[in-house]
């Protein structure tokens, strides 16, 4: 894979031409940068900053989300100018979360043959029941609670959503999703979380070839990934390449 090439396309397709996933969503250009409004995520997603234009495009994009009664995200990537930018977002306020990293595979160079242990299934996400099953795996394998469902429902309605839960038995133990990104060559693989007492056992391995299967079939060249520095090994032994780190950095009002 040429990694500049798939970068390059990135950047464009799902930043600086970011569109909606779901009808309710919205992507503004407002100045020099770009934000993306959603059912639970609202974010600064592209910027094209200088040195002289940093700190006031910052500051104008604080009220804008505030005045909405609502924190936001600035999704800052490693190429992102000026150098500085972390620290003035700092200064600004926002707070940086765990450091992940950008990695792509394209599908064709991918296994996507799905493995499963014994007596473990996969289940499609199509019924708010399968939504609220994925939600329970994912607070219990993060341990935190998710207000995702009602974007995961909206997106499965506009059908830019394909999502997985492993069962064994009636019991859910595994679950991912994907974005697709319709007409960027990309499809964005989240989530995908096993609860204790089920990892090490390929889950996650499967689900991945799950995902890719499907976006292959549906055209679709390239798989994203924001990696954890756990996920990361398992990634890159799957045939995931890193291009490059991104960072949240949250404001709260």
């Amino acid at each position: 894979m040429n990694r500049d090439e798939a970068l390059a396309a990135f950047d464009r397709g799902l930043r600086r031409d970011a569109r909606p996933l779901t009808p309710g969503d919205r992507v503004e250009h407002v100045g020099r940068v770009i934000r993306y409004l959603g059912d639970g995520w609202d974010c600064v997603i592209w910027s094209d900053l200088d040195d002289a234009t940093a700190d006031a495009e910052i500051a104008a994009q604080v009220p804008s989300f505030t005045s909405l009664g609502r924190g936001f995200e600035w999704k800052l990537y490693a190429y992102d100018r000026p150098s500085d930018l972390p620290f003035r977002l700092l200064k600004a306020g926002f707070v940086p979360g765990e450091e992940e990293t950008l990695m792509v595979a394209e599908i064709s160079d991918l296994d996507t043959e799905v493995a499963l242990p014994d007596g473990v299934s996969l289940r499609p996400v199509a019924t708010d029941a399968d939504v609220d099953l994925m939600m329970s795996v994912h607070d219990q394998a993060f341990g935190t609670s998710s207000d995702l469902a009602a974007a995961l429902r909206a997106q499965l309605a506009a059908d830019t959503l394909v999502a997985f839960v492993v069962m064994a038995g009636d019991e859910p133990v595994s679950a991912a999703r994907m974005e697709l990104y319709p007409g960027t060559g990309f499809a964005g693989l989240w989530s995908g979380g096993t609860v204790p007492g089920w990892r090490g056992r390929g889950l996650y391995r499967a689900l991945v070839a799950s995902r890719a299967r499907i976006a292959a079939t549906r055209g679709y060249r390239y798989l994203q990934v924001d990696a954890s520095a756990d996920s990361r090994p398992i990634l890159e032994r799957l045939g995931f390449h890193p291009l490059t780190t991104t960072t949240p950095y949250t404001y709260q009002p």
